[in-house]
């Protein structure tokens, strides 16, 4: 399976990444792992990377593209993966196809996890407070749920339109979500 997990933050993408790529003997890759293994091993695309970090500054899609493609051009993913944080745009979704295409194989799935803004502010609050987060505030949070509204969400129109969204409710108990989003995906 070669799928995507898309969702705002705090939807519970991490979790199910994981849980997802053990039922499906697949890897979980999340953007984030992928941006700190370049910046700590030092690569070219690491050390371009962490100079538009340090500056407070989104790392360009460029940039972003050739480490998701240098990830996906290893061994493990031969049989399928997990995208978590990648796609974060429809333009990266074309250049992620375009990737797959020189593959030879293509995206099987886009799932969503859909969540009520006002119960995943509230879960991040808890979060925060457990994990000592001061910077994490209601008002910080609520501005990353509009910019994930105004620019990661157009996916799902994007994903639909090619008919690989998985919607499925991303609240609740964590065994609950994870045996929403595999019956989902075989009921496909």
């Amino acid at each position: 399976m070669r799928a995507v997990l898309l969702g705002p933050p705090g939807a519970g993408k991490g979790t199910q990444a994981v849980r997802l790529a053990e039922r499906y003997s697949i890897p979980a890759i999340s953007t984030g792992d992928i941006f700190r293994a370049n910046v700590s091993g030092d690569t070219e695309l690491g050390r371009q990377a962490k100079e538009f970090m340090n500056a407070g500054a989104l790392v360009p899609d460029e940039v972003t593209n050739a480490m998701v493609q240098d990830r996906l051009g290893q061994p493990d993913v031969a049989n399928g993966f997990l995208l978590d944080g990648y796609p974060r745009n429809p333009d990266q979704a074309v250049v992620l196809d375009l990737m797959l295409g020189e593959q030879g194989v293509s995206l099987d799935t886009a799932i969503e996890l859909t969540v009520d803004f006002d119960a995943v502010t509230e879960r991040l609050l808890m979060r925060a407070t457990l994990e000592g987060r001061s910077d994490d505030t209601e008002p910080v949070i609520r501005k990353r749920l509009e910019v994930y509204s105004t620019s990661t969400a157009p996916l799902t129109a994007f994903y639909e339109g090619r008919g690989l969204l998985l919607q499925v409710d991303g609240l609740g108990d964590m065994d609950e979500v994870t045996q929403r989003i595999i019956s989902a995906i075989d009921h496909r």
